[in-house]
C-alpha cells in the first residue's frame, strides 16, 4: 500500500518566493482577515506545532490589525481535521492553513464545498484552484546534522525515532545517514518507527530500545521533545527537530535543525489581502531561509561546528545537494538508486520510497 501512494507523488515545486510586504489594497474599514489554522499535536513549548504556532503569531507581529487569527490544535487527522476544517470555513476564515501530511485530502474536499476561501496545505502535494501546498527541504538540513553526528559519535551507531515510512520522512533518514557517513564512513543508523506523529511516551520507549543497542546519538521525526529528554535522561547525544530543545537537553543537544514558517505566512496572507493570492507549489530550504541548523551543544568542538556551517553555506549557494552521488548510491538492498556523478530530481526525492545503505531496517 506505501509503495503504491508514493508512486502517485508527482509534485512539481517551484523555488521558494521572495515578497515585499511594502503596501495593500485592503480597504481600511474592512473586517480584519479572518486566519484559521489546524495543529495535528497539541500546542507546547517545543516542536512541530510551536514552530506553526510562532509562524502565526508572525502574522499577526506583520500584519496587526489586518488579519485575526486562530487555530485548533490536538486534530487527529481524518474525519477530524474534515471536520474542524470545514468549521473554520463555515465561520468566516478566509484562508485556512492545514500543516499536516495527513490533513491534505480533508483540505482539498472541503476546499470544493468553499471555492471562494483560500487553502494552504502545508506539506501535501496535491493542489487546486483555491489550495496551495508548501513544503520545506528538511532532508537538507538532516545532511548537516547527519555530519555533526558522525563527527561526534563513539560507537558509530546512531538512532533514529520515525513517524511514519512516507517520503518525507524517507528523505530525512536518507540525508542523515549520508551526511553521517560522508564523514564516517562505517556510521550506521538504526531506525524504530512509531506510526504516530505525536506520542511522547511512545516515542521515549523507541529511544530508549535504541540507546539499548549501542547508539550514543539519537534523532527524530516526530512532533514532541521526547526523544530529547530521553537522550539528556541516558546521558546520549541527540539532534533537535523542528525546534531548538537546549532548554530541554542542555547537556545532550549537539544541534537543531530548525524551520521557520513566519515570512511564507506572512507572505500568504499579504498577498490575500492584496488580490493577488494565487494556488501555487512551494518547496524552499537552507537558501530561503525555511531550514537552518544552529543551536550548537557545548559539546562540539569548534571545528565540527565551523565544517556544519560552511556545508550549510554550500547548501545556500547550491554548491552542495544532499542527493549528489559522488559515488554510486545503494539503497540498503543492494539496489542502485543515484548513479556516479548524477543528482536526485526533486520528482525523484518527492517520490523516495527506499532507505539507503547503512540504514539498518528495511522499509515496513
Amino acid at each position: 500500500m506505501y509503495k503504491n501512494l508514493v508512486a502517485a507523488l508527482a509534485a512539481a515545486c517551484v523555488v521558494f518566493p521572495v515578497f515585499s510586504l511594502t503596501g495593500t489594497s485592503m480597504d481600511p474599514t474592512r473586517e480584519p482577515l479572518k486566519i484559521g489554522f489546524v495543529y495535528v499535536a497539541p500546542l507546547t513549548e517545543l516542536g512541530w506545532v510551536h514552530q506553526h504556532d510562532e509562524g502565526r503569531r508572525a502574522v499577526e507581529a506583520a500584519l496587526g490589525s489586518k488579519v485575526k487569527t486562530s487555530f485548533v490544535e490536538n486534530v487527529a487527522e481524518g474525519p477530524d481535521g474534515e471536520r474542524v476544517i470545514r468549521d473554520l470555513a463555515a465561520t468566516g476564515h478566509q484562508l485556512i492553513f492545514t500543516p499536516s501530511f495527513g490533513y491534505m485530502e480533508a483540505t482539498l474536499k472541503v476546499a470544493q464545498e468553499f471555492p471562494n476561501i483560500k487553502f494552504e496545505s502545508i506539506t501535501g502535494y496535491k493542489t487546486a484552484p483555491n489550495v496551495a501546498v508548501a513544503n520545506a527541504r528538511y532532508y537538507e538540513g538532516r545532511y548537516l546534522a547527519g555530519i555533526a553526528a558522525g563527527r561526534m559519535t563513539k560507537t558509530n551507531v546512531a538512532g533514529y525515532v520515525a513517524g511514519f515510512p512516507i517520503p518525507e520522512v524517507l528523505q530525512g533518514i536518507n540525508a542523515f545517514t549520508l551526511g553521517m557517513r560522508s564523514v564516517n564512513p562505517g556510521a550506521e543508523v538504526k531506525v524504530v518507527w512509531i506510526n504516530s506523529w505525536f506520542d511522547p511516551t511512545r516515542e521515549r520507549d523507541a529511544a530508549m530500545t535504541l540507546f539499548n543497542q549501542n547508539v550514543d546519538v539519537i534523532t527524530f521525526h516526530t512532533a514532541s521533545s521526547a526523544v530529547m529528554a530521553a537522550a539528556q535522561e541516558r546521558g546520549k547525544l541527540a539532534v533537535a527537530y523542528h525546534s531548538d530543545m537546549r532548554k530541554v537537553a542542555p547537556d545532550a543537544q549537539i544541534v537543531a535543525v530548525i524551520h521557520q514558517w513566519g515570512n511564507y505566512y506572512t507572505q500568504r496572507a499579504q498577498a490575500l489581502l492584496d488580490g493577488r493570492w494565487k494556488s501555487s507549489n512551494v518547496w524552499g530550504g537552507v537558501k530561503e531561509g525555511m531550514i537552518w541548523v544552529d543551536g550548537f551543544g557545548s559539546k562540539v568542538p569548534k571545528t565540527v561546528r565551523e565544517e556544519v556551517l560552511l556545508r550549510q553555506r554550500d547548501i545556500a549557494a547550491g554548491k552542495l545537494h544532499p542527493f549528489y552521488a559522488k559515488q554510486t548510491v545503494f539503497d540498503n538492498e543492494g539496489k542502485e538508486v543515484i548513479p556516479k556523478g548524477q543528482t536526485l530530481s526533486d520528482d525523484q526525492i518527492l517520490k523516495m520510497n527506499w532507505l539507503v545503505q547503512g540504514v539498518a531496517v528495511r522499509l515496513p
